[in-house]
């Protein structure tokens, strides 16, 4: 998923429509990004407005549709017009072209969207003020019954930890102190499959203490490396593990 991608995640993750990873991924880019913070709490205000309204249910092809591209469109902010526009035919309402730029039309349909979920009933009521707290992708694997720990001293490098929790079938990895990869370089994660094989599952993020849920299943691994790769990543390790946790070792 590209970074503008995962701007217009948004009006998604407001009403809580993203899956697990979808969501530990975007609350990833939501604590550096001061902008989409912003969308989302003012979705959530708007929506908490219309949950105390009465709305009547929408046709389920308008509410499919809306779903459909919900996640496609990211609601920009009001344009301030220019001091003392000057009319023009193209500008005025009805013939045709599009006023203020043509793109105000995208914070009402997040509104309209938000409008349906809460005509449709209980699941669209407010899901983030229920009492207990949603737990993040991440949380979940945290907190399992089941998670299995394996701790590893990088020295110099930092700590890192990864829990794996086989009945979410998801790994996490918590780093402290963590120095950052080389200019031009960045650290990759892999899981090692039964028959020794690493499959790519992320890259890290360059910060010192991180929790990151890395990609694809982890209930059969055998292991979590961690090894130095070009910024994009690669397909397969350029080299050496700089560090490899034992799954089979866990407690």
């Amino acid at each position: 998923m590209s970074e503008s991608d995962v701007h217009k995640l948004t009006g998604a993750y407001a009403m809580d429509a993203l899956d697990e990873l979808e969501r530990a991924r975007f609350e990833q880019h939501l604590s550096g990004c001061e902008d989409c913070r912003a969308e989302v709490a003012e979705l959530r205000e708007t929506a908490a407005l219309l949950a105390e309204t009465v709305a009547t249910p929408p046709p389920a092809s308008l509410r499919d549709s809306v779903l459909a591209g919900i996640s496609q469109v990211r609601p920009l902010p009001p344009e301030v017009p220019a001091a003392s526009p000057v009319s023009t035919p193209a500008d005025t309402p009805g013939s045709g072209a599009p006023v203020g730029g043509g793109r105000r039309w995208m914070p009402l349909l997040v509104a309209a969207a938000l409008a349906i979920f809460v005509g449709v009933g209980a699941m669209i009521v407010a899901p983030w003020a229920d009492d207990e707290p949603r737990l993040t992708a991440a949380e979940q694997v945290l907190r399992a019954a089941d998670a299995e720990h394996v701790f590893l001293d990088l020295g110099e490098a930092g700590r890192a930890t990864v829990t794996r929790s086989k009945s979410q079938d998801r790994a996490v990895i918590t780093t402290e102190d963590m120095v950052s990869a080389p200019e031009g370089k960045a650290y990759e994660l892999w899981f090692q499959t039964p028959e020794e094989d690493m499959v790519p599952a992320g890259m890290m993020p360059d910060s010192a203490d991180q929790t990151v849920v890395l990609d694809g299943p982890a209930a059969d691994a055998i292991a979590v490396g961690i090894t130095i790769e070009p910024e994009g990543g690669s397909d397969k390790p350029s080299g050496e593990p700089i560090a490899l946790f034992d799954l089979t070792e866990a407690t």
